[in-house]
C-alpha cells in the first residue's frame, strides 16, 4: 500500500465519522468501514506463526479487533497491532485512517 497523505487519511476519517456523535459513534463508524471494505479473510504472521484473519469485531473494552484463526484456535488481536502482510489487503487503508483518527 503506498502511504496516504494527510488530506486523503482526513478524507477517509470524514467519511467514517460523518453524522457520528461522540467517540462511541465514532469507533462504530470505523468498525462498519472495516467491516464493509477490508478484504477478508486473508493471511498474516503473529509472532512467528501463520494466522488467517476471519472477521473484524467492535469488542467493549479492547476496541476494533480482528479475530485470527489457527486451526481451532482463535484470538482477538488489536487492529492496529495486527502486522499486515505484504502486499496488505484491498481495503488496509481504513486501518491507516483508524490510526489517525486515534492520535
Amino acid at each position: 500500500m503506498t502511504q496516504l497523505s494527510k488530506a486523503e487519511l482526513d478524507a477517509l476519517v470524514e467519511e467514517a465519522v460523518v453524522d457520528a456523535y461522540g467517540d462511541d459513534e465514532r469507533l462504530s463508524g470505523f468498525h462498519a468501514m472495516l467491516e464493509e471494505r477490508l478484504a477478508l479473510p486473508f493471511q498474516t504472521t503473529v509472532l512467528g506463526v501463520e494466522v488467517t484473519v476471519k472477521k473484524i469485531d467492535l469488542l467493549s473494552g479492547s476496541g476494533i479487533v480482528a479475530i485470527c484463526a489457527r486451526g481451532s484456535h482463535r484470538q482477538a488481536i488489536g487492529i492496529l497491532d495486527l502486522p499486515l502482510p505484504a502486499p496488505p489487503p484491498e481495503g488496509s487503508e481504513w486501518i491507516e485512517a483508524y490510526r489517525h483518527w486515534g492520535r
